[in-house]
């Protein structure tokens, strides 16, 4: 070989392994770096505080604020502007154009500036024609023709793009072909974009919003995850309104609470379930409310992405919206669901194991009245003996306990309590304990109204918060109840009885929420009026059938 070859091969040796770690994107392009969105994204979107009143100078203002106030380095470092940036024509060229009375300077100016900022930019548009505020979609025309999905990602890669957010409106589904069908073509054709053109830009989808309530909601949620890291799967939240800034908001925190938490099937790290926005601090929400959102949405590893002025946040909702110990709990790398333990008219409360053998716990006041919360480790799935102790901190005040029995906390109205606890050796390993619960199809958007518990009296129920709730999924399988009896499938339907290991008493888990006997093949089944008591059956399974779809514990 040649002096002058080799001399050239050692300098490419030696500036390869330096150039591809200072090079995010080329690690992730080569297939070899880390998983995109490993845990759930954090930023900042001025949907739900400004809708379509905004220009370049609130988002620079919001995005200079994330900096000043400190929430940048704990984490919320993506500015995403949402719909009604762009006109609703595209130019000459077949390109999008950014509103030049909103963007004078054009939108790669502003992602430069958030960049220059030391935070990344994310930008909105839609899988249809059109987006939900009328201007230019990415998708197919209505009545058929090409769409624009690489063309855009080309362009939103050129400006600097690390986050798109793809909404669902105006989705064009041909002749023959269902609407599910039409999503699915159509989130896969972005998802594709996205991966051509050599930038890694993380993959928000909205299509599983468009079927909550709907059979296919469950189909959707199975194939997102395939496309994205990250989906929307039901209800906005409450927009805030100037025109009445104090106009309460937790109701919409509380409802999309209740639909996100029995999805923890579908989540893994690089895959996420979104509630929506992070509201916490802004009009219409208390300090107790906005410490609940954080603490519910970091339970549920749920992405924490905040919609409000943030310059004009108060400091105290500053500390909760920054607080270290809470967001480490939605980070974790772990990435799991919490597990609703109980949930009584008043009272929910979830357990999450951690990555480094640690776990969380929340209890939330739904009532609108103070609460008195006693837990013992147990309820969590550890020993029931008196040897079990936890070393507790509780993660809004800071204050730690040595080797305690159970947690205590005095809930005030709305508020949530969290503590990061550690069991002694003599906890052993948690079983998988908590509720297994049935949604409605109830379109109230009220927690109790929405969920139903399995009760070890055999039927299906408004939860009541009490031990017959309470049931223990084995490594086997098997459904334990609280009195250390299993769910068979006898000939007679479901009932209960001593724990043995044979089939009619395993049960198969599906991701689309089925509990499959392992002895008939047949599925649990509740039967009767939903939103009443009902029996238990076994009956074959049917696709999505509502009845038929259950939570299980994490």
């Amino acid at each position: 070989m040649a002096p002058a070859k080799r001399s050239l091969i050692l300098v490419l040796c030696f500036l390869a392994p330096v150039l591809f770690s200072a090079v995010p994107w080329l690690r992730a392009a080569s297939g070899q770096g880390r998983l995109l969105a490993a845990t759930p994204p954090m930023g900042w979107n001025d949907w739900a505080h400004y809708q379509c009143g905004f220009t370049a100078q609130a988002i620079l203002s919001n995005a200079r604020a994330l900096v000043k106030t400190g929430l940048a380095a704990r984490g919320y470092n993506t500015v995403t502007i949402d719909d009604c940036w762009m006109l609703k024509d595209r130019n000459a060229s077949g390109n999008l154009q950014a509103d030049p009375q909103r963007f004078p300077q054009g939108m790669k100016a502003v992602a430069g500036a958030i960049h220059a900022l030391g935070l990344k930019f994310g930008i909105y548009e839609d899988a249809g024609s059109a987006t939900c505020g009328r201007f230019a979609g990415s998708g197919q025309p209505q009545g058929g023709g090409k769409d624009h999905f690489l063309k855009d990602a080309r362009l939103f890669a050129s400006w600097g793009v690390d986050y798109l957010k793809l909404d669902g409106c105006n989705v064009y589904a041909p002749p023959g072909s269902s609407q599910e069908a039409a999503y699915r073509k159509a989130y896969a054709a972005e998802s594709a974009a996205l991966k051509a053109v050599g930038r890694p830009i993380v993959f928000s989808e909205s299509a599983p919003a468009y079927f909550q309530g709907t059979p296919e909601w469950y189909d959707v949620l199975t194939w997102v995850r395939l496309y994205g890291q990250l989906w929307r799967e039901g209800s906005d939240m409450a927009n805030f309104n100037a025109g009445n800034p104090n106009r309460s908001r937790f109701r919409s925190v509380l409802w999309n609470y209740a639909y996100n938490l029995p999805l923890g099937r579908f989540q893994k790290p690089g895959n996420w379930n979104d509630a929506d926005f992070i509201i916490g601090g802004d009009g219409g929400m208390s300090l107790a409310e906005s410490r609940s959102q954080l603490a519910l949405w970091s339970m549920m590893s749920a992405p924490l992405i905040l919609s409000s002025d943030v310059g004009k946040l108060s400091p105290q909702a500053i500390a909760i919206l920054g607080n270290r110990a809470v967001i480490a709990i939605d980070q974790d790398p772990l990435g799991r669901m919490a597990t609703l333990v109980r949930r009584s008219p008043d009272v929910d409360v979830l357990f999450k194991a951690l990555a480094d053998g640690d776990d969380a716990v929340a209890a939330l006041d739904r009532s609108a009245a103070p609460v008195q919360v006693d837990l013992r480790p147990s309820e969590f799935g550890f020993a029931a003996n008196a040897a079990c102790r936890m070393d507790a901190r509780n993660l809004w005040t800071g204050a730690v306990q040595s080797a305690v029995a159970a947690l205590h906390a005095r809930i005030a109205a709305h508020d949530t309590a969290i503590w990061r606890i550690r069991p002694s050796a003599a906890c052993g390993r948690p079983a998988r304990k908590g509720t297994i619960v049935m949604t409605t199809t109830s379109r109230r958007r009220d927690v109790e109204d929405y969920t139903r518990c399995l009760s070890a009296a055999g039927r299906v129920e408004a939860c009541a918060g009490d031990a017959g709730e309470s049931w223990i999924v084995t490594p086997g399988g098997a459904l334990q109840s609280s009195d250390a009896r299993c769910l068979v499938a006898a000939k007679s339907g479901p009932v209960l009885a001593a724990c043995r290991p044979v089939p009619a008493q395993r049960w198969r888990y599906t991701l689309k929420g089925n509990l499959i006997n392992a002895a008939d093949r047949q599925c649990l089944t509740a039967a009767g009026p939903a939103r009443k008591t009902q029996s238990l059956k076994l009956q074959p399974c049917e696709d999505n059938q509502p009845n038929q779809i259950w939570s299980l514990p994490n």
